[in-house]
Formats: structure tokens, sequence, C-alpha cells
């Protein structure tokens, strides 16, 4: 306990960790670049972005390129909070926040391009509206991207993918989809630059493979 009040104290002092209790995380809406960034570069949101490898990694890999990492779970972003302020990453950003509440801090069209990696695949049918890929999340996501932006999806997941599948199949809105069951024998591996989070590595040595979604809202 003392490890996770320690984090929690931690990310209340930090500049890159926007939370609840700072007042930038009232004003930040519509001005992640002008304020926050205070650059005009590409902005990319990791949605449910755990410990933020992913923000982390793309940060390194882009330094012209902002990165926003969200999450709920506070003592996560502590751990991508450290690494990008041990590494002088100024381009990346952590969130704390539920999903749900993405409007709140995006405006429309805010966004360059999201990624969704490793979502919790809520099984249940009774949890299916609180998919993240569930319709009511997708139209969330295509508000706050920009018109030529990508939505990057990633899991290990099978019956969440194929559901994924589904509902973007069923929509007449979405353009220039690919998608692979397994993405290190695929050619859109290079799309993910190889960057892997620990639930990744976890279920890739399990023998799971890993499955990957791209595509464009018609807007």
């Amino acid at each position: 306990m003392k490890s996770k009040l320690k984090r929690f104290e931690i990310n209340a002092s930090r500049e890159n960790v926007i939370e609840p209790g700072k007042e930038i995380y009232f004003e930040i809406k519509g001005n992640w670049k002008k304020t926050y960034f205070k650059n005009a570069h590409p902005l990319t949101i990791e949605l449910a972005c755990g410990r933020g490898e992913y923000s982390v990694g793309l940060a390194r890999k882009f330094p012209d390129q902002n990165f926003v990492g969200i999450d709920v779970k506070g003592d996560r972003l502590w751990k991508g909070s450290t690494w990008a302020f041990e590494e002088g990453l100024k381009n990346a950003g952590f969130l704390r926040t539920q999903i749900l509440n993405i409007e709140s801090f995006f405006e429309e069209n805010e966004a360059d391009q999201i990624w969704l990696t490793f979502p919790d695949p809520r099984p249940r049918k009774r949890d299916i509206k609180r998919r993240l890929t569930s319709p009511r999340f997708l139209e969330m996501f295509k508000k706050i991207l920009k018109a030529d932006g990508w939505f990057r999806f990633k899991t290990d997941n099978t019956g969440l993918f194929n559901y994924t599948l589904e509902e973007i199949n069923q929509r007449p809105d979405i353009r220039d989809s690919a998608f692979t069951h397994d993405l290190y024998n695929s050619d859109l591996r290079a799309e993910c630059y190889d960057i892997k989070t620990r639930y990744e590595e976890i279920f890739t040595a399990a023998g799971e493979k890993i499955k990957y979604l791209q595509f464009r809202f018609v807007k």
C-alpha cells in the first residue's frame, strides 16, 4: 500500500501526469498542442494505456510528434510517467480518466491518431456495451479523431477481435481497413514498430497470436 500511495504522490507532483486535483485537468480540452505540448505537432492518443509502453515507445521513435496515454489507474500511469521523466521525453504525457469521459478532454478532430492496445475484452454478454470497440465508444473516437486519422487496435483476445471486425463491417463509415490474426507473420507488422506491452510479451510467450486492425473513419 505504501508503494501505491508513494506513486500517487509522485504523480501529483509531475507535469507529465494530468489528473483530478490539477487545474489543467479541467482546461486541457482543445489545448493539448497549444498549452500542454506547446507545439503544433501531430497528437496520438493511446487508450487504456496501462503502464504506457506504447505511448513511451512511440515518443522515443517520433520526437516530432506528441503522445498521450490514457488510463484510470494512477499506479499504472506512474510507470510510463517515470520512463518519460527519466528519459526527458517532453512529447509524452498521461491523462488519468475513464475512457467513457474522453470527450471531456479532447475536442472534435483534435487527435491525429488513436491506438487501442490490449484492452479488457469484457467477455460477458452483459458487458458488451463496456467493450472499447462497441458502437458507443467508436462514435466517441470518430468524433475526436481527424478525418484522415488512423484508428489502430491490438489484442490477443480472439473473441474481442472478431467482435470488433463484425462491428466495423456493419458500419458504412469505415475506410482503408486492414487486419491480421497473426501480426508477427504479417505485412502489417511494420505498422506497429515492434513495440510490445508487458501483456503482449506474456501472451506471445504463452503461444497466443497477436491480432491487429487499422482503419479510418469516413467523416
